[in-house]
């Protein structure tokens, strides 16, 4: 299962207590799929989407009809597991793939090949280590009890937490729990500390008295994000529609920050939520437009990512070293965005 993407919708869900989630078939946009050769419509790229807010402008994009302006047809279809995404994106299936950082990397390193060509959004205040009032930074964790879902988010924050304070998984008393029942765990007493992401860190804060945030993603903006990934081949076969793609992500970006309230809805339809539901998870979310995503893959990207694949060789489980810089171009986004 996609762990996070999954636990954030049936939080969702709970929270409207009947949330309307979507099937395999996935969203597609309202005309017929053209391809550019022979029909003379748009270029269509076929894309890979989970129910996470961090890919909402898509479903902006494709509402608003953002793709078509520039010459594309988004067709997304949504996947509601890790192994079913990558293995219509290794088949060839689709030919982009919105994916969590760390997951991208994995996959990499698993030997498909693939581009990161837009980095999406990074979380802030959406993915964070809970504590008690005893409890107030991440080296009075050592020896304690510290619930969190292996192989998640979660995982990957705290240990990069603990290697940023000089410490290791080792030095922590591991206590496997789900994301949605960590913080319960620790408002309970059965734990010291719990990691875990909106929104059920909202519900914790306000059931535990005196439970705050000792350490949030925002620390280190990027350890916990998204990429847009596509098939280097179509990439190559067909750049102006990766360009058209990414300048409509543009747009449904102008959009969001010039209608807020509009664009959430949207997002949140899509969801299977509504917009109040989602308030904090929005806010612990930063959606990036095109000069952040370049101007961060330019600057930031490639050492973040050789800071995650480290942490993730510490949780085992990669095939190979994965070639992230041969894997990222950033060309398309300059294009997109007018330069050379």
């Amino acid at each position: 299962m996609t762990k996070k993407r999954l636990a954030f919708l049936a939080a969702a869900a709970a929270l409207l207590l009947a949330a309307a989630a979507f099937g395999g078939g996935g969203l597609v946009a309202k005309t017929s799929a053209q391809s550019a050769a022979g029909a003379g419509g748009p270029t269509v790229i076929k894309m890979g989407i989970e129910q996470w807010i961090g890919y909402g402008p898509w479903w902006i994009v494709i509402a608003k009809g953002y793709d078509k302006k520039h010459g594309v047809q988004i067709k997304a279809s949504t996947f509601t597991t890790d192994a079913d995404i990558n293995s219509a994106f290794a088949g060839h299936r689709i030919q982009a793939e919105n994916l969590a950082t760390h997951t991208g990397i994995r996959f990499l390193a698993s030997g498909v090949k693939l581009k990161f060509v837009l980095f999406e959004d990074v979380s802030l205040t959406a993915d964070a280590i809970l504590a008690g009032p005893k409890i107030h930074s991440v080296k009075d964790l050592r020896g304690k009890k510290v619930a969190y879902e292996e192989g998640t988010t979660s995982d990957l924050l705290l240990r990069y937490a603990l290697a940023k304070n000089g410490m290791s998984i080792k030095d922590i008393k591991v206590v496997p729990i789900p994301a949605a029942d960590a913080g319960t765990a620790a408002i309970a007493g059965r734990v010291d500390a719990a990691v875990t992401y909106e929104p059920y860190l909202t519900a914790a804060l306000k059931q535990g008295k005196g439970f705050h945030l000792i350490y949030t993603a925002g620390r280190k903006p990027g350890v916990i994000s998204d990429l847009l990934g596509v098939d280097p081949k179509f990439a190559q076969a067909h750049p102006t529609a990766i360009v058209g793609a990414l300048q409509a992500w543009g747009d449904a970006m102008k959009f969001y920050r010039s209608h807020t309230a509009a664009a959430q809805a949207i997002i949140a339809k899509n969801i299977g939520a509504k917009p109040a539901d989602l308030r904090e998870s929005f806010h612990g979310v930063e959606l990036y437009g095109l000069s952040q995503s370049l101007s961060f893959i330019q600057k930031q990207w490639l050492p973040l990512a050789k800071q995650v694949t480290s942490i993730l060789k510490t949780q085992g489980g990669l095939k190979s070293k994965p070639n992230i810089r041969a894997a990222t171009d950033a060309s398309f986004l300059r294009k997109a965005l007018g330069q050379k």
